[in-house]
């Protein structure tokens, strides 16, 4: 007999600005279970494990705990107030008789110092801080939304064995294919306001999910030429004209209802590139490149050529200075030392990481159109905004909203919007995958095969990269750069490893380490020198 769930929400109804968000709504956890939990950006995943977490109240339903089970959320906005160091806010989580240990732990692996003041961390730094504090009390279940987001790869992998070694059940809202793939044993797939579950992990879902949305596409098109029968038999049948058989009528009018109120999954994403003329067979040659900020080299005698419709993946730690490759690659930073060639007819489009070419004043529209007119210059044509808004799923009626009222997938849907409308051979792509659903990310992906052009791309999605790149380009510390063929997955089998974690340590840190027994060797001198000095007019050395 199946142990009772630890956690149950059943017919979950919530409505937001008149429209059901919401519509009978499920989950039930069991112990150890690992459930992820799917959906396209803005179908209220997010939304639906705020309700498990008993954060906010649905409109409708019921939420069961059992009695005595502990369950922790993942912030995506955590609340550092009255809290004077990570480490207090860590702990603040535990209840009596956890391990009061384990923060400090888990800081350490997540590479944030436990008495860094929370008020000043960066928002990757809070996102890592916050992610401690949920995992430290080993609680029976664990509710976990994007928890790899800001995370670079050692921390992603990290986080993943972690997990995998967890006895807590889990509920896992994820947009890294792999790590769905790795943690899952079961999915919920949230469409059009109704859960719907597999009782297989990830890597079986989006099959199955094509095949349901197969399947309602043959039921629909039964029900319109039942519709179409119904009405032949209205016009031309001798007893439809004679009598109008109610009962077929109300058949008839139950169908039509039927039809209209079905909801038809949402719309994908329409990606497609604006070429430029094509660039010269040499795209970007690098030639013994070197670039240091102080002390601390952050590229160091780089070579490379990259050649008309490459594919080239950059991945490191965070702060291993993937940016400033491609800043370097691209001519947009000079190099302390060394050549960049840009090859002939090179046209650039790319997307920020930190949404910085966004002003979050603008409107919709007028970031599309540059603040002027009503089309879009794409494909070698024109196109109405309003049209080219609707390729990227956004609604008429956003065309005047604020960048900063979008959310966090819908400035990314519109930095692409922005990026593919512009004429480019050379795509240069850092960290595309951030808050993209699934969905886009496959429609991404094909556009990348597709654009005729060449591309640079970072991310630190190994699925991602596996599914779009010839050649990764790594980071191996201290400013070097190497070059493997093949994907993600191609470079660990070469290299024996992934990417290495706390590479990125600056050089004072570095000198730090490297001076301390120097250092503790002079306190000792100079607390020598002052037990037998007693006069003050003599003075220990420094």
């Amino acid at each position: 007999m199946a142990p009772p769930p630890l956690l149950l929400l059943k017919d979950i109804r919530l409505t937001f600005g008149g429209r059901p968000l919401l519509d009978g709504a499920e989950i039930s956890v069991s112990p150890g279970e690992r459930l992820g939990l799917v959906g396209r950006n803005g179908s209220g995943k997010s939304t639906l494990l705020k309700i498990a977490a008993g954060a906010i109240e649905p409109d409708d339903g019921t939420r069961f705990l059992q009695p005595g089970s502990t369950i922790r959320y993942l912030a995506q906005e955590p609340d550092f107030s009255g809290f004077s160091t990570a480490l207090s806010y860590v702990e603040a989580g535990l209840a009596p008789g956890d391990d009061s240990h384990r923060g400090v732990y888990l800081l350490d692996s997540l590479g944030v110092a436990a008495d860094r003041d929370p008020t000043k961390l960066s928002g990757g730094e809070a996102r890592r801080v916050a992610l401690a504090r949920t995992l430290a009390p080993e609680p029976d279940v664990l509710l976990l939304d994007e928890p790899t987001n800001h995370l670079d790869l050692p921390a992603i992998e990290w986080l993943e064995e972690e997990l995998r070694a967890s006895r807590s059940a889990l509920v896992l809202i994820s947009h890294d294919r792999r790590f769905l793939e790795t943690l899952t044993r079961a999915t919920l797939w949230l469409d059009r306001g109704r859960t719907r579950k597999l009782g297989q992990g990830f890597a079986a879902f989006e099959a199955w999910r094509d095949d349901t949305l197969a399947q309602e596409e043959v039921e629909r098109h039964k029900l319109d030429r039942r519709i179409e029968m119904e009405k032949d038999w209205l016009r031309y049948g001798v007893t439809g004209r004679r009598k109008r058989n109610m009962g077929r009528m109300r058949r008839l009018d139950d169908m039509r209802e039927e039809r209209r109120t079905a909801v038809k999954a949402t719309g994908t994403v329409t990606l497609t590139t604006t070429e430029a003329q094509s660039s010269g067979a040499l795209v970007v040659e690098a030639i013994s490149v070197s670039k240091a900020y102080g002390d601390r080299p952050i590229v160091k005698e780089f070579s490379t050529r990259i050649a008309r419709g490459n594919r080239i993946g950059l991945v490191g730690a965070n702060g291993a200075g993937k940016t400033t490759l491609i800043n370097l690659l691209t001519g947009a930073l000079e190099p302390d030392q060394g050549k960049v060639k840009i090859g002939a007819s090179v046209e650039i489009a790319s997307i920020d990481q930190r949404r910085a070419s966004l002003d979050p004043n603008m409107s919709l529209k007028d970031a599309l159109t540059g603040g002027g007119g009503d089309t879009v210059d794409v494909g070698g044509g024109t196109k109405h905004v309003v049209s080219y808004m609707k390729d990227f799923l956004f609604g008429p009626e956003q065309a005047g909203s604020p960048v900063h009222a979008l959310s966090g997938g819908e400035r990314g849907r519109l930095l692409l919007a922005r990026a593919l409308a512009k004429p480019a051979n050379l795509l240069v792509l850092d960290e595309p995958t951030n808050d993209l659903d699934l969905e886009t990310l496959d429609l991404l992906q094909e556009m990348i095969a597709d654009h005729p052009g060449t591309v640079i791309l970072v991310s630190h999605d190994r699925d991602f990269l596996d599914r779009t790149v010839e050649a990764v380009i790594v980071s191996e510390g201290e400013g070097r750069w190497v070059e493997y063929a093949g994907g993600y997955s191609d470079m660990v089998s070469q290299r024996g490893r992934g990417v290495d974690a706390k590479q990125a340590a600056s050089a004072a840190a570095k000198k730090e380490r490297d001076d301390a027994p120097k250092q503790a060797a002079a306190r000792r001198r100079r607390k020598s020198c002052r037990s037998r000095i007693s006069t003050r007019s003599t003075r220990c050395p420094a």
